[in-house]
């Protein structure tokens, strides 16, 4: 059974989502805190996080994200408020998967979670690999190493990993590579590439043959 693990803090929200998630046949856990959030994800190793932004105390949806993504690659969508192309950018920074601006429709977030969800559980399927000096991606247990030591990346990272890795040494243009990594109904800014691209470099090192291709898009290799 799916697990989704759910921090908001405004209780209508929350319960309107939990109510959905249920229909589904997910089990869902609720937190209101940034803290109560990252004791549940740790504690119930969830399939899937919603992550409020706006969350009260000392900890906010990017504080518990990048906690988060300092031990797991769960896939986090991020619920906000704020429809500012720099919190979208920093949140993908950060490893979210996807980021939804309310107000939003429940079914929506239902079929964006299904979606990621799916990308996550084709890859498990996959049984390939590739090495790039000391950095090795292996398709088959969706895990990025470095050196021999394992890297966390998030689904979305990986998702666009696995594509370029399967099309090595060919151009890919953004509009290619969302419709392969992200899905052909996937509906954001193509720039979305770009964040998870300079994650990818920043994560893999030099050792990740990453071309840019300007003005176009990207090749690996």
């Amino acid at each position: 059974m799916t697990d989704v693990v759910v921090v908001e803090d405004e209780p209508d929200i929350g319960d309107l989502l939990a109510l959905y998630l249920r229909r589904e046949g997910w089990r869902v856990h609720l937190a209101t805190t940034g803290a109560d959030g990252l004791d549940a994800i740790r504690a119930r190793r969830p399939d899937f996080v919603v992550l409020d932004v706006g969350l009260p105390g000392d900890l906010d949806g990017f504080d518990v994200c990048r906690e988060l993504r300092q031990s797991s690659d769960v896939p986090v969508l991020f619920l906000t408020a704020r429809d500012d192309e720099v919190d979208r950018i920093l949140g993908l920074e950060m490893g979210a998967d996807d980021y939804v601006t309310k107000p939003f429709s429940p079914r929506e977030i239902v079929a964006r979670i299904k979606a990621v969800l799916r990308r996550s559980r084709a890859t498990d399927d996959a049984t390939s690999g590739a090495t790039f000096g000391s950095v090795l991606v292996d398709i088959g247990r969706r895990e990025v190493s470095r050196g021999g030591e394992v890297i966390p990346v998030a689904t979305q990272e990986f998702a666009l990993l696995e594509v370029l890795v399967d099309n090595q040494g060919v151009v890919l243009s953004r509009r290619q590579l969302l419709d392969l990594a992200w899905g052909e109904d996937w509906i954001g800014d193509p720039r979305t590439v770009d964040v998870h691209v300079r994650q990818l470099r920043r994560k893999l090192g030099d050792d990740l043959p990453l071309v840019t291709v300007r003005g176009y898009g990207y090749r690996l290799g």
